[in-house]
């Protein structure tokens, strides 16, 4: 690696902790709701969608990466405010995980299982048509891999 390789990526390392923020669920609704994102997660899964106001959430996703592409409705309450977390309710589950919600950038965030940061799922605030358009590995993504 050279020198110059090598400050660059400390400096994207060192500046990622000033750019991420934690959001309370107040601040991620406000981010999020009504807003059209495309997302990428650790295991593949990609996709777009929307969250609307009543917690319900529409778009389309591919499970892995590899799956066929399906568009999904989710009802009203799916996601909810449980205190100061955001929490999903789905049928089936036997628990309601709830996340973290990591703003990195003013069109993008990170969204992690709570407690757990290895699963986690990057948004990027618009994107494109079409699944090419997933958000890019970010400097916070590549450095917890």
């Amino acid at each position: 690696m050279s020198l110059r390789t090598a400050i660059a990526a400390a400096l994207v390392i060192a500046a990622t902790p000033a750019l991420a923020e934690n959001l309370n669920a107040q601040q991620a609704r406000e981010f999020v709701v009504g807003r059209h994102f495309a997302f990428v997660c650790f295991d593949g899964t990609a996709g777009q969608g929307r969250v609307q106001g009543d917690g319900s959430v529409s778009g389309r996703i591919r499970l892995q990466g590899n799956a066929p592409e399906r568009y999904v409705t989710l009802p009203r309450d799916t996601l909810r405010v449980r205190g100061d977390a955001v929490c999903a309710s789905v049928k089936g589950l036997a628990f309601e995980p709830c996340f973290d919600v990591i703003k990195t950038s003013a069109r993008t965030f990170r969204g992690t299982l709570a407690g757990v940061p290895g699963l986690w799922c990057d948004f990027t605030r618009g994107g494109r048509p079409g699944f090419a358009s997933a958000p890019r590995r970010t400097a916070l993504n590549q450095a917890s891999n």
